[in-house]
């Protein structure tokens, strides 16, 4: 993933709620795709290796919750937090979090992922394929910056943190629109 790029065209299979679904569990499946989430808005897309897994649920996640009215005043239409997690794992990960400015994107096969060249293996882990950690500015469906963690490999053995963090965003806009 580069500044320029469109993002690729894929299919998400996504369970949205439904209230004409009856019983204990009122979803259904939906394809959603690349355009339906990035179409004509400024976005800001993060992506990490896993729902629950700590730093994504105490840092990464929770931060770019609690920076929303900052982030859409700075231009952002809305955020996005995408793993390589199939969607009943990203709902109940936004449910314990309590979400209700980070919409999840799931990429339960990883095929945006390895489109986007971000796909990894984590077997040292136990994870299998998953996502390295970034956070992109996607305009319409083209990325205007990429801020990728350090040291991308399969099997890395830690956790870099930091370049994808919610204040390195903010940090970009604010320079961004004093400029």
């Amino acid at each position: 993933m580069k500044v320029g790029d469109k993002l690729p065209d894929v299919n998400f299979p996504t369970r949205v709620r439904d209230e004409s679904v009856e019983g204990p569990n009122p979803y259904r499946w939906q394809q959603t795709t690349t355009a339906d989430y990035f179409k004509g808005k400024r976005v800001v897309l993060f992506s990490l290796p896993g729902a629950f897994t700590p730093t994504c649920s105490t840092y990464q996640l929770p931060g770019f919750e609690a920076a929303a009215a900052e982030l859409r005043n700075l231009g952002i239409d809305e955020i996005y937090c995408l793993s390589v997690n199939d969607s009943f794992v990203m709902n109940q990960w936004a449910k314990g979090q309590k979400l209700e400015n980070v919409k999840v994107i799931p990429d339960g096969s990883g095929e945006f992922t390895e489109k986007v060249g971000m796909l990894v293996r984590k077997d040292n882990l136990g994870f299998g394929p998953r996502s390295w950690r970034y956070a992109a500015i996607v305009d319409d469906g083209v990325v205007e910056a990429v801020f990728e963690e350090p040291g991308k490999r399969d099997n890395c053995p830690d956790d870099p943190y930091g370049q994808s963090a919610p204040e390195t965003i903010l940090r970009h806009l604010r320079r961004a629109e004093a400029a």
